[in-house]
């Protein structure tokens, strides 16, 4: 990773692509244009200033060099020069002063923009992207690559505008003082400009993989933060730090070397300036000596400012150039996240069923017909092959079957977190793809095996995404989620603040879960593994909630403990993406086929 490989074809496209990345993202500050321009107008302001403050200084070696033999100093004379010149650079700095601020506050509103819009697009986009994207990745586009584009593009326009600005009018007042010394001054000019170019080539290339590598490095992070306890479980702590510093070199190297070259520019601009401080007091010299070009030590002492002015623009360009390579790497990576697949927009499909006055959905009967199914996360892979079910309103459908049968699959369709690829799914008779995604994820309440509480009050975790749910809904469903006990020991009751997940076992989390699916009273249940973490005595306590809950209710169980679905109304037996079997438990044990093996194996186990 540390070495430069030369620019290819696809380099060079690489580079224009990030550049072209940066440019189009710069739509997002459009808002902010009259700010932009109005420190435009201040930097230049500080330009002028600086422009026309050596020719007072100027005056001032003159009169002192003109005058000091015979002492005839005229100190009136010298100190209004010196206010002239006390109020000439007092001005720039409240000009420079007052275009940071506007430029640091667009870079911020920018950057709130922009973080905005890449958290829209994540909401937007389809679970396939976060099952082949590492979440650690995806947070460092959010924070990191988007604070790099509003810090960089904060210095960079500050530092180009500048540059600008100042190289033209250094270069004019230089010609109106002394052609002779200008062309001495701009001879450096060619040599700024060839050195400038090849460190952007070198450094670009270096830039990009810095950011790919900081984005590789939060992903392990993020990992092993979430894994900890497996880490440790396992004793893996070695080969985990392993994986991370190697990571952490590649990204050391890769940020070393991108520094070291972006870094080059100062160091090679300094040692072009002394060249030309060296060169203005020869040439001066020289043409005071001749006496025909007008050049006087005040003139001489002008080019040393003007030679520092016209070599800090250029050091400028290069280092806005430096910086804005690191933004346009970072633009590159947020282009990429902004361009991925979204959604379809479905805001303009009407609602199928009514809902009540709490906006719950009324008049669903909540039967599921499933007809000639076909799907495949990756197309050239196919999951669910040829799946028909007809599930009657109230039915307790237990989906069984060996790891990788597809039992989580049929859960993610009936959900509509993913698009088949062939036949439907209908709810009453209604076919969910044609339905708003939104209204297919209301009829569902979902019990996953994923534990998940956030910080906030019991009543915030149990009412969640739900506008005012009674203290007495919540405590009567606390009650049937096996809950009401625990919350009275707790200080506050629903008022509880949980900050610290620890303090709560894994199966309160579980029945907090469960509650919370209680809470959105929803017209049909999906339990994915909803008793898989919790005890025995948890568990029946868990059954009885849900046999309350599933109460006229067509829900969809997948379980791997099958003594917990004796009394379904009807199982389907998973293997391979196919429906091999399907009946009550006790037709498909009288069958003594694959379900039959499944449950005598794990009877046998148990």
């Amino acid at each position: 990773m540390s070495k430069i490989a030369p620019m290819s074809k696809t380099a060079n496209a690489k580079e224009e692509r990030s550049y072209g990345a940066l440019a189009r993202l710069m739509k997002y500050a459009k808002a902010y244009l009259p700010q932009v321009i109005l420190a435009a107008l201040f930097l230049i302001g500080s330009t002028l200033l600086s422009i026309l403050a050596p020719n007072y200084l100027g005056k001032l070696t003159d009169h002192i060099a003109d005058n000091a033999q015979t002492r005839s100093i005229d100190l009136y004379y010298i100190n209004q020069l010196g206010f002239i010149l006390v109020g000439f650079y007092l001005g720039q700095g409240v000009c420079q002063f007052l275009t940071n601020f506007l430029l640091a506050r667009v870079s911020q509103l920018f950057g709130h923009d922009l973080r905005s819009q890449v958290v829209r697009k994540i909401n937007a986009m389809p679970l396939k992207y976060f099952d082949s994207t590492q979440y650690g990745d995806t947070l460092s586009v959010l924070t990191n690559d988007v604070d790099q584009i509003g810090t960089s593009l904060n210095q960079g326009i500050s530092m180009v505008i500048s540059g600008i600005f100042m190289l033209i009018g250094v270069l004019i007042a230089m010609f109106i003082t002394s052609w002779a010394m200008a062309l001495t001054v701009l001879a450096s000019l060619p040599f700024m400009i060839i050195f400038l170019l090849i460190v952007t080539k070198l450094a670009v290339p270096q830039f990009n993989a810095r950011q790919e590598e900081l984005g590789e490095v939060n992903a392990i992070v993020e990992e092993q933060f979430s894994g900890q306890f497996v880490i440790k479980a396992f004793v893996a702590e070695d080969s985990t730090l392993s994986e991370f510093n190697e990571a952490n070199n590649r990204l050391d190297k890769t940020m070393f070397t991108a520094q070291i070259y972006g870094g080059s520019m100062m160091p090679i601009n300094s040692f072009i300036s002394y060249l030309v401080y060296a060169a203005v007091c020869l040439v001066g010299g020289l043409l005071m000596n001749n006496g025909g070009f007008g050049v006087s030590f005040g003139t001489i002492t002008v080019f040393l400012v003007y030679a520092n002015l016209f070599q800090s623009p250029l050091s400028q360009i290069g280092q806005a150039s430096n910086t804005l390579q690191m933004a346009s790497a970072s633009a590159k990576r947020v282009e990429d996240l902004l361009k991925e697949p979204e959604l379809s927009d479905d805001s303009y499909v009407p609602d199928v069923f009514a809902r009540d006055e709490h906006g719950h959905l009324a008049g669903v009967k909540g039967e599921v017909d499933f007809e000639h199914v076909r799907f495949g996360y990756d197309p050239d892979r196919t999951i669910i092959h040829d799946f028909t079910c007809h599930v009657e309103p109230g039915m307790k459908v237990a989906i069984v079957g060996p790891t990788g049968a597809g039992k989580t699959t049929i859960v993610n369709l009936l959900m509509r977190f993913y698009e088949l690829n062939g036949g439907s799914i209908k709810v009453d008779g209604h076919d969910i793809a044609k339905m708003k995604r939104s209204e297919v994820h209301d009829l569902f309440a979902m019990v996953l095996q994923d534990t998940w509480v956030f910080e906030g009050t019991i009543r915030e975790n149990v009412a969640y995404g739900i506008k005012d749910v009674p203290d007495e809904k919540i405590m009567e469903i606390l009650n049937e989620a096996n809950l009401a006990h625990y919350v009275a020991t707790l200080p506050g009751g629903l008022d509880y603040v949980i900050e610290d997940e620890e303090a709560i076992s894994v199966g309160q989390k579980q029945l907090f879960t469960i509650a919370r699916a209680m809470a959105e009273d929803a017209p049909l249940m999906i339990l994915d593994e909803a008793t898989s973490n919790v005890d025995t005595r948890t568990e029946e306590l868990i059954q009885e909630a849900m046999d309350r809950l599933t109460e006229n209710r067509t829900s969809f169980v997948i379980a791997h403990r099958l003594s917990t679905i004796k009394n379904s109304d009807l199982i389907l037996v998973l293997k391979d993406g196919n429906v091999i079997e399907q009946g009550r438990h006790e037709e498909l044990l009288a069958k003594q086929g694959f379900y039959y093996a499944l449950y005598n194996s794990q009877f046998a186990l148990d």
